[in-house]
Parts: structure tokens; sequence; C-alpha cells
């Protein structure tokens, strides 16, 4: 088998087509595709929703359920709200910067830019309480190259102490080092 991509990843909302009206206003996705059915298809349990389809560029596509006869959507409170993220990839820095100051002038709170080395990268939340990230590459050849020769040294090491290697410690140090910024 080959996986040609992703064909849809679905969350869920509190209304369809506020969501479809706020990713189409701020992150300018084309909405592509309803669906609503009275019953679910796979388990047939009669159970309502819509479900949206919005084109997030390249073939990808995020989707939204609305479940009205569901309890209130929460989140795993379990899991810190900065790792239950979607993100997205943007052309280029000025464009982030771009999107940043129009969500802020919006009123939507944004985080960062925030450097990660290989990409920077800023932070919001959907109006459904969903946290999105924009992010555009910034990293070089020999930096991925550097990254994919230690990925399984660092995973072993990580999986037997569950204690962050070292391996690519230079990525932090990155601001010490001359001619790197």
């Amino acid at each position: 088998m080959n996986i040609e991509r992703i064909h849809h990843v679905a969350y869920r909302c509190k209304d369809a087509k506020k969501t479809v009206q706020w990713y189409e206003q701020h992150l300018q996705m084309k909405f592509v595709l309803a669906i609503a059915e009275n019953q679910v298809p796979s388990t047939k349990a009669p159970d309502p929703y819509m479900h949206v389809f919005l084109d997030a560029g390249q073939g990808n596509v995020l989707a939204f359920f609305e479940l009205p006869n569901a309890p209130e959507m929460g989140r795993d409170t379990n899991t810190p709200e900065w790792v239950q993220h979607i993100a997205f990839k943007v052309a280029s820095v000025q464009d982030l910067e771009s999107t940043r100051a129009r969500l802020q002038a919006a009123g939507i709170e944004v985080i960062g830019p925030t450097d990660h080395t290989l990409f920077k990268s800023i932070y919001f939340f959907d109006l459904n309480g969903h946290r999105l990230e924009l992010a555009t590459d910034i990293g070089t050849p020999e930096m991925y190259r550097k990254l994919d020769e230690v990925k399984w040294d660092m995973l072993d090491e990580w999986s037997q102490t569950r204690r962050a290697p070292q391996h690519a410690a230079w990525m932090h140090q990155r601001e010490l080092q001359p001619g790197t910024h």
C-alpha cells in the first residue's frame, strides 16, 4: 500500500456555518463540500450531523462535524492545549507576519512569531477553541541533513530515558554562533 496524502482531517465544531465563514474570512480557505445525514453511515446510529469540508491547499482538506444532539464539545484536559493543534504551512515569513497583523486587527489573539530554528510560526485559536498554527520553513538543507542523521538515535534514547536527547542541541544554540540568526 502507498498512502498518497491525507484525504481529510476532521474535528468537531459548534456551528458549521460560522466555522466555514471563519475559515474563509481569516485563512482564505475555500468551502468545498457539505454532507448532512440523519444517520451515521458507519454505525447506523440515528444521530444527525453536518459535515463540512474546507480546502487546506495541495489536496489537503480540513473538515468539521456539527453534532447538535451530542453533549457540549470540549477538549482532552489531560493534554496541554499547546500540544493539541492543527499546523498549516505558509509560503514565507512575510505571509506569516501579514496574516498575524490581519488576525490581530480582527481581534484574534496571536502568539509569535516563534522561532523553532527549522521554521517560524504563529499560534491562535479558531472560534471553536481549536489551536491553530501557521508555519513557514526557514531551515537549510544542511540542518535537515544533520537532523535526519540522528533521528533514530534520538528516538532510541528518548524511549529509554524519557529525557530530551542532546543530539541536536545545536538547534537551541544558534543565537550563540556567529553568522546564524
